[in-house]
C-alpha cells in the first residue's frame, strides 16, 4: 500500500509563491515517476507537472510553464511543486500522484491512467 500526502496549500495573493510537498510512503520511491494535477471547481482534473524517476525528465502544462517547478528529493521520499507568480486561475485542489511503473520517464505528457496512487489533495486559492 502506498500512501501519498500533500501539504503546503493555502490562500495567497496574485504574484505570490507557494511550495507544495508530496510525501509518498512507497518502497523503491526512487524508481517512480511523480505528478502534480489540479482540479478547479466545475473543471476536469488536469496535469500540471510531472517528473520522471531519474529526475532528468519533466513535463509542464503550457499554463504553468516558466512559473512552476517540479522536483524530488529521493532521500526524503518527497516531491515538490514550487509555484511562482501565482494567478487567480491557479486556484484549485492540487493532487500528487505516484506512477508505480518502474523507471518511467516523462518525455511526453503522461496520462492520468499512468498514475496509480493519489493523495487527498491540498487547496490552493489565489486572490486577485
Amino acid at each position: 500500500q502506498v500512501h501519498v500526502v500533500e501539504s503546503g496549500g493555502g490562500l495567497v495573493r496574485t504574484g505570490d509563491s507557494l511550495r507544495l510537498s508530496c510525501a509518498a510512503s512507497a518502497p523503491s520511491f526512487n524508481t517512480y515517476a511523480m505528478g502534480w494535477f489540479r482540479q478547479a471547481p466545475g473543471k476536469k482534473r488536469e496535469l500540471v507537472a510531472a517528473i520522471g524517476w531519474s529526475g532528468s525528465t519533466t513535463y509542464y502544462s503550457d499554463s504553468v510553464k516558466g512559473r512552476f517547478t517540479i522536483s524530488r528529493e529521493v532521500a526524503e521520499n518527497t516531491a515538490y511543486l514550487q509555484m511562482n507568480i501565482l494567478k487567480p486561475e491557479d486556484t484549485a485542489i492540487y493532487y500528487c500522484a505516484v506512477a508505480l511503473l518502474a523507471y518511467m520517464e516523462v518525455n511526453t505528457e503522461p496520462t492520468e491512467d499512468e498514475f496509480d496512487y493519489w493523495g487527498q489533495g491540498t487547496q490552493v486559492t489565489v486572490s486577485s
